[in-house]
């Protein structure tokens, strides 16, 4: 039976992740980090989510995986309810779902060897009997991942450190394959490398993609890199998303004013409209996420807002051929 590929591979709806905190003077108050995120990603595409530094990417990722369990919402694998799932269930989704992280220093244990990292989730699965893999087998697995993400299988004795950066992050990338993943989220897996070596995993991503027909969440705040690697793009702000839409449409024409000041500050390889354009320049500090908020997040440094902004939340809604945008501009 031939795969469904307009069937959604995860669905996340009102997706809230607050942090409480204690400050030095006694004080008691939530971070509200993640604010109510809906979106869903459908299989074999690739899902860009961009914002500021701060912004609650990496949270709404870390949420999904269930690496934090959500304050709030719904988040759906394959049809599964992970919020409410028991450790066994989440642990099965699982190897359904696997991380790529950001930095690949930290990411990787010093004191391990690259067979060991590679196969440690398959031994890891194996032994709560998720999976069947005989030592033959999983050895095997490792040397062919290893090729697969373009490193000579004669390095599976080696340490991290005997390696680059770029090495490393390949390294993670057959680690997030092991289990052979549906779903790969990507925290920010090119901001720690060399210009260079980005567009080199970037395509690795592409070519795995096609090969494993994977699915991606993909994180990153640098635009040039999210327009390269997604099919959609979600623009977030202050933990929730603003603008939601075709990667091609979305950098043709941007609806929210955040958007559109975040796309200014984006270099053009051509002097002529460099030299033309006009830039967006933001007023104010992004406010504090220790904050409920009463109305639109984005109020504080719009140039464009109105009233009914101050008190109202806009929600998301569609604007058209399925680009979506959280702003009053566009109807009420």
């Amino acid at each position: 039976m031939a795969e469904n590929k307009n069937e959604n591979l995860l669905e996340v709806s009102g997706l809230k992740m607050h942090f409480p905190y204690h400050s030095g003077g006694g004080k008691k108050g939530l971070i509200y980090a993640v604010d109510g995120v809906d979106l869903a990603i459908k299989k074999g595409e690739t899902l860009g989510l961009v914002g500021e530094s701060g912004c609650g990417k990496s949270t709404t990722l870390r949420a999904v995986a269930q690496l934090y369990r959500p304050t709030a919402g719904s988040v759906k694998l394959k049809g599964q309810e992970l919020t409410t799932a028991t450790n066994q269930e989440i642990m099965r989704a699982r190897k359904d779902m696997q991380i790529v992280f950001q930095d690949p220093y930290a990411s990787l244990n010093p004191r391990m060897t690259t067979r060991d990292i590679v196969s440690e989730p398959m031994r890891i699965f194996t032994k709560a009997k998720i999976l069947s893999l005989t030592k033959t087998e999983i050895d095997e697995r490792v040397e062919q991942l290893m090729e697969r993400v373009g490193l000579s299988r004669f390095f599976k004795n080696r340490y991290p450190h005997e390696f680059s950066g770029g090495q490393r992050q390949r390294i993670g990338i057959a680690r997030a394959l092991a289990l052979k993943p549906d779903l790969v989220l990507c925290d920010e897996p090119v901001s720690a490398l060399d210009v260079s070596i980005q567009a080199q995993i970037l395509n690795l991503f592409k070519d795995l993609q096609e090969e494993f027909g994977l699915t991606y969440m993909f994180i990153a705040h640098d635009l040039a890199v999210i327009q390269y690697i997604s099919n959609r793009i979600a623009v977030m702000y202050l933990g929730v998303i603003v603008e939601l839409s075709d990667s091609a449409e979305l950098y043709k024409k941007p609806l929210h004013p955040y958007t559109q000041a975040l796309l200014s500050a984006a270099p053009i390889p051509d002097p002529e409209v460099e030299r033309k354009r006009q830039r967006i320049i933001l007023t104010g500090d992004v406010p504090s996420p220790d904050k409920a908020r009463t109305g639109c997040y984005f109020y504080d440094r719009c140039s464009k807002r109105m009233d009914k902004c101050a008190n109202c939340v806009p929600k998301l809604k569609d604007a058209g051929s399925g680009h979506q945008v959280a702003c009053f501009l566009y109807g009420d």
